[in-house]
């Protein structure tokens, strides 16, 4: 556990009870998180439970045809596996790393343990994965009413979200298969983005130039979900230590 990487970067074990935090700390791994890595495959039993801290990561649903669309991200706010905790062994989703960073992982027995141990931990979880179905559940709609720009825009911001830089680095072909279109219409969408001055793409790397603009032409989704997370999230109150009052 060095000063440049904290377990404590992530917001989920930063709001663990200290004694909760004592009991797995030293069971928790710093890893790299490389661009594209799989994490894990669908129906894949899971070993292991991930907690970004400078990565995102996500999860994405793939047809049988081979074409994928993202249902949501996750990053320093989250965690990655949480059927371990919901009641199954593996998921339906692949879980892809979106932007390179780091995180700590966790083996599914240690998790799983302290989940049961019924306490406040138990109830961080369940109200992050309330939070994280409403992302889901957001992320179907947008796709289903919402224009290309509106989907891009709002999967800019909530990538942001989870960043500590005003760029993120992402190829249009990603992208594309992030949001389940077509390349073409994500290189329309930036170059119009780009003439409007809100963004910069070059050598797959966004720059966001001016962040009012590009919340100017998202759509709703984006605010249902940052809300949902602020309403269920960051009324808990953590000191310095870790500790949930």
């Amino acid at each position: 556990m060095t000063t440049l990487h904290s377990p404590l970067h992530n917001h989920l074990l930063a709001a663990m009870p200290e004694t909760a935090f004592e009991r797995i700390k030293n069971h928790l791994e710093l890893v790299e998180m490389p661009l594209s890595q799989m994490l894990f495959e669908a129906d894949s039993l899971l070993e292991y439970v991930f907690f970004p801290t400078t990565s995102i990561v996500s999860l994405l649903y793939v047809l049988e045809n081979g074409s994928s669309a993202e249902i949501a991200i996750v990053g320093n706010e989250g965690i990655i596996g949480i059927s371990l905790f919901m009641g199954g062994e593996s998921t339906s989703s692949q879980a892809i790393v979106q932007s390179a960073g780091f995180g700590y992982r966790l083996k599914a027995e240690y998790l799983k343990e302290e989940f049961n141990r019924a306490g406040p931990f138990l109830r961080l979880l369940l109200r992050y994965t309330q939070a994280l179905i409403a992302q889901m559940t957001q992320t179907a709609v947008c796709n289903r009413h919402h224009s290309i720009e509106q989907q891009f825009c709002r999967w800019l911001l909530l990538s942001l979200d989870r960043l500590p830089v005003t760029s993120v680095k992402m190829t249009q072909g990603l992208i594309a298969n992030m949001l389940g279109v077509r390349r073409d219409s994500v290189k329309h969408t930036t170059s119009n983005l780009e003439q409007l001055g809100v963004i910069r793409y070059h050598g797959g790397r966004i720059d966001v130039i001016d962040r009012a603009g590009v919340e100017e032409r998202v759509c709703e989704c984006y605010c249902v979900v940052k809300a949902e997370y602020e309403r269920l999230l960051t009324d808990i109150s953590v000191t310095t230590n870790g500790l949930v009052k």
